[in-house]
């Protein structure tokens, strides 16, 4: 069972999508080319949901609206910002997860002080396609939280041997590699149903791990 409730800011408002019951919570933030209500975003929510978590998903502005291209980073980050408070009004404690751009807005968010027990990444846009000099890193000497990172092994987006180097070797940052996985739900034996079972189960142990403060 879910609900759609309003996010404002401002003059801004946004929908988001609330699934589930419990003190822990989870943001999910969507990538750049879809929106909360694509299958490997609304499937995941509802998975975590159906395991006890309140999770709550969200469209941001650009997606809203029904457009293409992301508003400027500020911008999606003040969502992110709003839809984190709206979710913290129901929860003890906070998890951001985020796939892609999604993601990467949560680890901003969290590296200006934002307060969170952990951030989960899937599918971490480390650098743009074909761009791997313009690396996306500079916020996490900013973050002392537990993350989680689970990355497709053929990544466009996340050259391997630069995410070893710049992620991997981060001291509070945990690894689980998707052998093959593209930077989508599909491809390399890969698919949104078996994705988001790996996610789901990962995800939860992660934030088992890190309520139980056995994590890094």
């Amino acid at each position: 069972m879910s609900e759609r409730i309003p996010i404002d800011w401002g003059d801004e408002e946004v929908t988001g999508v609330l699934a589930g019951s419990g003190g822990v919570g989870v943001l999910l933030a969507h990538g750049a080319g879809t929106n909360q209500d694509h299958p490997s975003i609304a499937g995941l929510r509802d998975g975590l949901a159906s395991e006890g978590l309140t999770v709550m998903s969200f469209n941001y502005p650009y997606t809203e609206r029904g457009g293409k291209r992301p508003d400027r980073q500020d911008k999606l980050v003040a969502c992110h910002r709003a839809a984190a408070d709206r979710l913290t009004e129901r929860v003890a404690v906070l998890f951001l997860a985020g796939r892609s751009m999604g993601g990467r807005m949560g680890t901003y968010l969290v590296a200006e002080g934002y307060p969170a027990a952990g951030l989960i990444l899937y599918a971490y846009p480390l650098h743009p396609a074909g761009k791997p000099e313009n690396l996306r890193v500079d916020q996490f000497s900013s973050i002392d939280i537990p993350m989680l990172f689970l990355q497709g092994t053929k990544d466009a987006l996340s050259r391997m041997d630069l995410f070893d180097e710049h992620i991997a070797s981060l001291p509070n940052a945990e690894v689980d590699l998707l052998e093959g996985a593209g930077h989508g739900p599909r491809g390399g034996g890969w698919n949104t149903e078996s994705m988001t079972e790996r996610y789901v189960a990962s995800s939860l142990s992660f934030v088992g791990r890190v309520s139980s403060g056995r994590s890094n």
